[in-house]
């Protein structure tokens, strides 16, 4: 199972990126698509909603189940991976890469470092 280092994590297998502008990156881990088999729909959120830490804010569709993606910490939606309508395959071939769902701005700058780091993530995950 991959798990970046530099990345954080949350208990429902969600990843979050620090981007160089203060704003947030989200996905769902590798543990997660592996999880759910072949991902065939991924219902992104819009841009512009704001959520709180631990809000739905997509759906992810595989040929086993449908399940809910939470959001890590609170923010503002200001881009979704569109890439994902056309190839919601992309969860499971790069999920830290280019099978990331959508960027927030945070609302508060220290929720991330609230998030687990990888070695409690590998931890929860064994």
């Amino acid at each position: 199972m991959n798990v970046p280092e530099e990345l954080r994590y949350t208990s429902d297998h969600e990843w979050a990126r620090l981007e160089e502008d203060g704003r947030i990156r989200i996905g769902i881990t590798d543990y997660a698509q592996d999880a759910l088999g072949d991902v065939v729909f991924v219902q992104l959120p819009e841009v512009g909603t704001s959520y709180a830490a631990n809000d739905t804010f997509s759906e992810v569709e595989s040929t086993k189940s449908v399940s809910d993606v939470y959001a890590p910490l609170a923010g503002a939606v200001v881009e979704v991976n569109g890439d994902l309508v056309e190839s919601p395959q992309l969860l499971n071939e790069d999920p830290y890469g280019e099978g990331w769902i959508c960027t927030i701005e945070p609302v508060d700058d220290g929720a991330y470092a609230e998030l687990l780091d990888s070695a409690a993530y590998r931890s929860l995950t064994e």
